[in-house]
């Protein structure tokens, strides 16, 4: 999604992998008056593109002309081929993030899922994404993390003991606009979330009636209460 009224559109490129092509394709983009909002690049290790690497990228733009511009991407050296593919955005939308041990994760996932199922028919695009971690060190890394994960809307921290390094991690979530739901748990975690919710299967129907576009509930009304 994009902070203005320019269109969000999406290109796949497979190219060989050599130092200099994210270069020179960023320069193909800047020069068609397009902006890259996201990018993704990864190399294929097996499989008939193996030492070939993949890149996809978003973008915004007014008026740029897509075939003219796929065109000039395929010119350039060591690219293969260039594919426009609809966004991340309208495939898989808004992402719902469960961090924490497995039984919780598991029951806040049951809630999440359904409760999109209910707005993902009626035509809104609201994911679901869950890991189970122990460790508080692993659970610190994994939320540090969520502010940088594409599309991320919401956390939901499910586990029974959480503090420490995980509670500085959340207030670093939240300084990056993303709200943070936590269980009712020990340790500091609920402290430091933005809503705390006893019943998991209902902490995972909060989060994403938040992040539904059609969804009554805002987070921000209730925020600091416990539930």
């Amino acid at each position: 999604m994009t902070d203005g009224d320019a269109p969000l559109h999406a290109i796949r490129l497979i190219a060989e992998n050599r130092k200099g092509v994210l270069r020179d394709i960023a320069a193909v983009v800047a020069d068609h008056g397009a902006n890259i909002l996201m990018i993704h690049q990864e190399t294929f290790e097996t499989g008939p593109l193996a030492g070939q690497g993949e890149l996809y990228f978003e973008y915004e733009d007014d008026a740029v002309d897509h075939g003219q511009l796929i065109a000039d991407l395929c010119r350039v050296p060591y690219v293969l081929s260039a594919t426009t593919c609809d966004p991340f955005s309208m495939i898989y939308g808004s992402r719902v993030i469960i961090i924490g041990g497995g039984a919780q994760v598991a029951q806040v996932a049951l809630g999440a899922v359904n409760e999109a199922d209910r707005h993902n028919i009626r035509g809104e695009r609201i994911s679901v994404d869950t890991i189970p971690l122990v460790g508080e060190e692993s659970l610190g890394a994994a939320v540090d993390a969520v502010a940088r994960l594409p599309r991320a809307s919401i956390l939901v921290l499910a586990g029974s003991l959480m503090g420490g390094v995980v509670s500085v991690a959340v207030d670093r979530v939240r300084e990056a606009g993303i709200p943070v739901i936590a269980l009712n748990m020990a340790g500091s975690v609920p402290e430091h979330a933005d809503l705390v919710v006893t019943d998991p299967i209902q902490a995972g129907v909060f989060a994403v009636m938040h992040v539904s576009s059609t969804g009554r509930f805002d987070i921000d009304r209730v925020r600091g209460r416990r539930f």
